[in-house]
């Protein structure tokens, strides 16, 4: 037996083997986060969506710090032939905006690209699809009733597309 030298010993984890493992808290904003995804999904099998994927990840690229920017799609489902990729936006309060205004050109763009990368991965360049954003709103005072919204065809690929000066028009 060859013996690779230096050898490293991890003493932190032998030391630390014998402490109780803490459960891991989850922040109060991410737990509200899932509830409106869980409740979104329920929302949309009721209006007889077929749910296939859920947080859905896939690396866009990246930035100008050379950093890999991955984008989610929340939810991935068929609204009959239509293939919808689904953004949930959760909010326990609209007092001071509707949930849907965080779906911003930014995000907008990162989910159509990961749209683009899952049906090119699935060899589904030439289905019919669009973008829809569920939103969510669950008062604290009324957690029982929650508020739920479909926007269907929120947006398309159209008005993402980054115009140049020489296109022939402008919209």
């Amino acid at each position: 037996m060859k013996l690779n030298f230096p050898i490293k010993l991890n003493l932190r984890a032998h030391r630390d083997s014998a402490l109780p493992v803490k459960p891991k808290e989850i922040a109060p904003h991410f737990e509200l986060g899932s509830r409106g995804e869980a409740l979104a999904v329920e929302h949309l099998s009721r209006a007889g969506y077929r749910i296939v994927a859920a947080n859905f990840s896939l690396p866009i690229g990246r930035n100008t710090r050379d950093v890999i920017v991955t984008a989610e799609i929340d939810i991935v489902a068929y609204d009959g032939p239509t293939l919808c990729f689904i953004e949930v936006k959760t909010r326990a309060s609209d007092e001071f905006a509707p949930p849907q205004i965080n779906v911003d050109l930014r995000k907008r763009r990162q989910i159509a690209r990961a749209a683009r990368g899952y049906r090119r991965m699935l060899g589904l360049m030439n289905a019919a699809y669009r973008y829809d954003v569920v939103t969510v709103v669950v008062p604290k005072d009324e957690e029982e009733n929650p508020r739920i919204e479909l926007f269907r065809g929120f947006w398309t690929d159209e008005k993402l597309r980054k115009r140049n000066w020489h296109d022939a028009r402008w919209d």
